[in-house]
């Protein structure tokens, strides 16, 4: 496999990856200092992109678009990758954290709430002695403002992170990152989500049954039904819909030109 072969999911581009190659590319865009992006996407990314053409060109201009739930996975290896795996926001977050000791690469974390990212700073060190996050920020629930804007590019500045996790929501997350990345003195942003408070504790992972099975939805729909409802009840058969009409060609869903 490699990095930059996608799968093409109504007209989004997957990367087609799994764990120990998306760490690669990681290591050789940090050793490059070849600054991108990394989008963890599942059905709620694709399907956010379908009536929003900059959204799929935030996504499909990623450095990765990784499988982020099983349906990605599952389209991959139908269309031949049988070695396609789920890169799923926490065990692609652990897995950097836990090499980033021996490599010495330093984080930054930007998102969550409530004392949220303090919380991931002291849980991940604590796992892994050693692991250097130079700076953490929970920002507003509104754009920043010139000055916020200001201090965090100050503060990112000082800290010289080659890594920037950024927890926010989808779409919010990625457009921060398209928005951010030129001006930020990192090297790769990445998107990873509700992984702050699975990691930091504040919130339970689905049991890996549900995880391989494609299931994780309906434990998260149990955990918060007032915010998820309306994401997992329209969009999970709405992605499944344009699926069937993509794969027996009752509709086309190309990347745009130009797009990897």
């Amino acid at each position: 496999m490699s990095n930059s072969a996608r799968v093409n999911v109504l007209g989004v581009g997957i990367a087609v990856l799994n764990l120990p190659l998306a760490l690669d590319a990681l290591a050789q865009a940090v050793a490059e200092r070849r600054k991108g992006y990394v989008c963890v996407t599942g059905v709620h990314g694709v399907s956010e992109a379908q009536d929003d053409p900059e959204f799929r060109h935030i996504l499909n201009h990623a450095f990765l678009n990784t499988p982020d739930g099983m349906p990605m996975v599952w389209l991959g290896r139908l269309a031949g990758h049988r070695e396609m795996r789920r890169v799923y926001g926490p065990d692609l977050m652990t897995l950097v954290m836990q090499e980033s000791v021996a490599r010495g690469w330093r984080h930054f974390f930007y998102g969550g709430a409530n004392g949220t990212a303090e919380r991931l700073r002291a849980v991940l060190t604590g796992k892994f002695p050693g692991l250097q996050v130079a700076g953490t920020c929970e920002p507003p629930f509104r754009p920043l403002n010139d000055s916020e804007q200001a201090a965090l590019t100050a503060q990112v500045a000082a800290a010289k992170p080659d890594f920037f996790w950024v927890g926010l929501s989808t779409p919010k997350q990625e457009r921060f990152m398209a928005e951010n990345l030129a001006r930020l003195d990192t090297t790769v942003m990445l998107g990873v989500g509700a992984a702050f408070d699975m990691l930091a504790g504040t919130k339970q992972q689905a049991p890996l049954w549900m995880q391989r099975s494609g299931l994780e939805w309906l434990y998260r729909l149990g955990q918060e039904p007032r915010r998820l409802g309306p994401r997992y009840l329209v969009n999970n058969p709405l992605f499944v819909l344009r699926m069937m009409a993509q794969l027996t060609g009752l509709r086309k869903y190309e990347l745009a030109k130009g797009e990897p």
